[in-house]
């Protein structure tokens, strides 16, 4: 767990600790180690460097016991998956794979990747089957939801390769709006990576969810697009995941995604 506070508002530390301590609990360090946050003695030292709150309460001493099945702990901040039975997952999603666990037509699906695990996952979001990169995998009911809400507003990154060298105006155009069929659509960044006279890279940030959204509004700019990659989702990176290879989010990954839709 990163020594930067970050994720959510700190609580005002409260004068009774022992207001969560739960007699016949688990000890407070023992939980944090079972997380997966590090050794007892690196878990001690969280709870008396004053980095540990256990619903809402600043904990710094070593004796407090709680439920790990009702308790909610933030460390830095950032909440801390206690249920061993949640797990979510970041796969790079191949090229030709539909973002679906089970599908009747026989093409290759989002299960394939996960059949290893006992869990019951399913994918948070959708990418297209000509599309690939970053999607999620969970069996955390909640978190799947917030994250889908539009509420939360959470944005998403993707790489779009398309021919040619654009024009100087496309930013302008796409992060003012291009009208479609079924309203406006605007991206929330525009940065070009890399150009040439023959192909141009362009990264685009935005959080809506429309079906073939980035397709459609790069098509209707006059700039199909050749090869469409998702990088993030809030805060979880694809960084060097390659096509076809799943990983665990860790403590403090889950924690920053987690914060971003107010758990």
């Amino acid at each position: 767990m990163s020594n930067t506070r970050g994720g959510r508002k700190k609580a005002r530390p409260q004068e009774a600790p022992r207001d969560v301590h739960v007699p016949d609990g688990v000890r407070l360090q023992k939980v944090l180690a079972t997380a997966g946050l590090g050794s007892r003695r690196a878990c001690e030292n969280l709870i008396t460097a004053g980095r540990v709150e256990v619903d809402g309460v600043l904990v710094t001493e070593l004796g407090v016991r709680i439920d790990p099945d009702k308790n909610i702990i933030h460390v830095d901040g950032l909440r801390i998956q206690l249920d061993q039975s949640m797990l979510t997952i970041a796969l790079n999603k191949p090229l030709g794979v539909v973002s679906t666990m089970h599908d009747p037509d026989g093409r290759p699906t989002l299960s394939e990747y996960v059949a290893d695990r006992p869990e019951r996952l399913f994918h948070i979001g959708r990418l297209d089957a000509d599309s690939e990169g970053l999607i999620l995998l969970t069996n955390d009911g909640e978190l799947a939801n917030r994250l889908a809400h539009p509420k939360y507003e959470i944005p998403k990154t993707y790489l779009v390769h398309v021919e040619g060298r654009v024009q100087a105006t496309l930013g302008n155009k796409l992060t003012h709006g291009i009208d479609l069929e079924d309203g406006v659509a605007k991206v929330d960044k525009f940065k070009i990576v890399d150009s040439t006279p023959h192909a141009t890279l362009i990264e685009v940030e935005l959080h809506e969810g429309r079906n073939r959204i980035i397709r459609r509004m790069f098509a209707e700019a006059g700039y199909p697009v050749n090869q469409l990659v998702r990088t993030k989702i809030g805060p979880v990176r694809l960084g060097d995941l390659r096509p076809g290879r799943v990983r665990v989010l860790g403590q403090t990954e889950l924690g920053t995604l987690m914060a971003a839709v107010d758990l």
